[in-house]
């Protein structure tokens, strides 16, 4: 079974600021690290792998230093990584994105499953995986909480609201996974060695025959019109004294003084 893995490199999410004047995320200085839902993805792949044999690849669109993320990948437990990198890929909305990581996957070939984390904790859209499956026109489950694959199928349980639902699709086939699928392993020293001579290999738009006009802006309908820290509200603590009829008073007594009620 050959299972591609889509992973992505974020901000640390403890180490997030804004430029205050262009809005943007300030990327200079900050520490990145795999996307918290990736490293889900990443490690039900390595399940899946241990259990019936086969190959893990992970594949991440990024610059160039997204290639330190994808070595973590390999410690992990994948076999190989494909980076895709290129000036056409930059300022890409989920669309273009999508469409760029389905190219890989087609220039790869033969693959089973793919798997994606259900979002990213930099955008938080939860958009690409179900696009990139409707651009490799194959069958797709989101929010997966469980994963399991048995003649030629995939299974999986999705928690709603109220209820567990069971689903399946035929392979191959796209999954979204959830935080509760499992809990990632750490990588060990022995591991963290062995993924250096693991195979990596780097792709751009030409080497995935992608159309420029798909990636990147301008393969992006969307954009982004404003990005801003919300302002900082006062936060004085007021405390109150007495019975709990003498403390609701003074609470109604400093909403009023407000001009609350």
């Amino acid at each position: 079974m050959k299972i591609l893995v889509f992973v992505k490199q974020v901000p640390d999410t403890d180490d997030v600021k804004l430029d205050p004047k262009t809005g943007n995320l300030k990327r200079e200085g900050v520490q990145s690290m795999i996307n918290p839902l990736d490293a889900n993805a990443i490690e039900a792949a390595v399940q899946l792998k241990e259990k019936y044999g086969g190959t893990v690849a992970a594949i991440s669109m990024g610059p160039p230093q997204a290639e330190d993320m994808l070595k973590k990948a390999l410690a992990l437990g994948c076999d190989e990584a494909y980076l895709l990198s290129d000036r056409a890929f930059g300022g890409a909305d989920t669309l273009a994105t999508a469409y760029t990581l389905a190219k890989a996957a087609e220039k790869i070939g033969d693959y089973d499953l793919l798997l994606f984390g259900r979002h990213a904790v930099d955008g938080d859209t939860a958009q690409t995986g179900p696009a990139t499956a409707a651009y490799l026109n194959v069958p797709q489950i989101t929010l997966a909480t469980s994963i399991d694959v048995q003649d030629g199928w995939v299974i999986c349980d999705r928690n709603l609201e109220g209820c567990t639902q069971r689903v399946k699709a035929k392979l191959p086939a796209l999954v979204t996974v959830c935080s509760e699928i499992n809990t990632p392993r750490y990588a060990t020293p022995i591991n963290i060695m062995k993924a250096l001579k693991k195979p990596r290999t780097v792709w751009d738009a030409a080497a995935l025959e992608a159309d420029t006009a798909r990636t990147g802006i301008p393969g992006s309908p969307s954009s982004t019109k404003k990005v801003f820290e919300p302002e900082k509200r006062n936060t004085d603590t007021k405390y109150f004294e007495g019975s709990a009829e003498d403390m609701a008073v003074q609470f109604v007594d400093m909403l009023a003084n407000e001009h609350l009620v």
